[in-house]
């Protein structure tokens, strides 16, 4: 029976043969995502295939992490990974390492990346988006010299308001130098002087309006003076054109529609205004000949020398009464200067100042008597305190002639504290002596 391999043994056997084998240590491969997953853990699972087979694959979070896209279903991706056999199902599957999009999902992988990059450096801000102006005298139109997007643009603004000076500038918009083509005819315009700029072409796939996604196109329209509208391709189309521009329009036409005011319109709002207006003139022209009319019927109008002699009237008795008023108030302050004349002589001056004087001097005599009254107690106070802490202070007890006995535990209040042959202490005034119990005897007096 050693023949038989376990199957365990067999799917070891071959997994050592997969992982041997130069040629799927390192492989190339390229196709269709399907059964797309990306688990808790943060590996991602997928399937790959063609319109031959289908293989398992798997990338781990470590390199899942560094993809600058979203795998999803359907997408075509190129991979770089190694082929092995995963033992508990015994099948063989990718481990991918790298992932990137395929063909048309490059491009719109770079798309994406530069759609970043301006917008962290805030070219699409609403900040910097200019305003288009109202009614434009000069209009730039940046497109192919042929096909339907600048016929729509042409018949548009002819239709709507032919007032403005139209500039066709024919420019490259798709292939080899139409990025470059297109920046030089908007430097061009800008000097022009125009009111507005469009700037477009027709729909087509991301190849044919890449030249409107390339950084030199953005930065141009970023930076123009003139306010620019992006008219790139249809309303589903989307370029990075559309997003730095002042205004993006859904299709050429719709440029020149934004670009310009309707006449059909301004015309019915001149004549609106018109209307207005004449109406307006009618009514201040009978308000204004009722106004002259009762002007007319005023007794002003009618007798103006009887209102002039009223003025003249009212200005006498004005006058009257301010000069009665003046007069009354230069004689109440002659009465007012007189009195302080009397009040201010320099002989009452001078009995002022005696008194000053005299109560200055009485007042300093008060104080002072009142101050020595206050040092005195002051100093009676501290003399009694100064008794008290001496009287309280150990050595002022000590030299009255008394003394401190301790021993070894402490100051000896009590007979009980002492036994014989102890060594005690003795604190004196003016130093300290040893000694040694002889005998201990209880006061019998109480």
């Amino acid at each position: 029976m050693t023949q038989y391999l376990s199957i365990g043994a067999l799917t070891q056997y071959i997994k050592a043969k997969f992982d041997r084998d130069p040629y799927l240590e390192k492989v190339y491969i390229k196709g269709e995502l399907s059964n797309v997953k990306l688990h808790s853990s943060g590996h991602l699972y997928f399937a790959l295939k063609d319109g031959n087979a289908v293989m398992n694959g798997m990338m781990f979070k470590r390199d899942a992490t560094r993809l600058n896209f979203t795998p999803k279903e359907g997408d075509g991706v190129l991979i770089t990974g190694r082929v092995s056999v995963y033992e508990d199902r015994g099948s063989y599957q990718l481990y991918a390492d790298s992932m990137s999009l395929d063909g048309v999902g490059q491009l719109y992988e770079k798309l994406e990346a530069l759609k970043q990059e301006f917008k962290q450096k805030g070219y699409f801000a609403a900040e910097h988006k200019k305003k288009l102006p109202k009614y434009p005298s000069a209009i730039a139109v940046l497109t192919a010299s042929t096909g339907a997007a600048i016929r729509d643009i042409e018949t548009t603004l002819n239709r709507r308001y032919p007032l403005a000076k139209v500039h066709y500038i024919s420019t490259l918009v798709q292939g080899n130098g139409a990025a470059s083509d297109i920046v030089r005819n908007i430097r061009y315009a800008d000097e022009l002087g125009v009111d507005v700029m469009i700037v477009g072409r027709g729909g087509g796939s991301i190849e044919d309006l890449w030249a409107f996604n390339e950084r030199e196109v953005v930065e141009a329209i970023f930076q123009a003076e003139t306010p620019i509208i992006s008219a790139v391709g249809h309303e589903t189309d989307t370029t990075l054109s559309d997003y730095v521009a002042d205004m993006r329009a859904p299709t050429p036409t719709g440029a020149a529609v934004m670009a310009t005011p309707d006449q059909v319109e301004l015309m019915q709002q001149l004549k609106a205004s018109e209307l207005f207006l004449n109406q307006r003139l009618v009514q201040h022209i009978r308000y204004q000949k009722e106004k002259l009319s009762r002007y007319q019927q005023h007794p002003f109008f009618r007798n103006p020398l009887m209102m002039i002699e009223q003025k003249q009237q009212r200005i006498d008795e004005t006058e009257q009464r301010l000069q009665y008023l003046l007069k009354q108030r230069f004689s109440t302050h002659r009465e007012r200067y007189i009195r302080l004349e009397v009040r201010l002589t320099p002989e009452r001056l001078s009995h002022k100042l005696q008194l000053f004087r005299s109560d200055e001097k009485e007042m300093s005599l008060q104080m002072k008597q009142l101050l020595d009254r206050k040092m005195n107690k002051a100093a009676h106070q501290l003399d009694l305190q100064s008794r008290l802490l001496n009287s309280l202070n150990p050595t002022g007890i000590l030299e009255r002639g008394y003394s401190i006995v301790r021993n070894k535990k402490g100051i000896v209040s009590h007979i009980d504290a002492l036994s014989t042959n102890e060594d005690i202490y003795i604190q004196l005034s003016d130093g300290t002596a040893e000694a040694t119990v002889n005998s201990v005897k209880e006061n019998t007096h109480g």
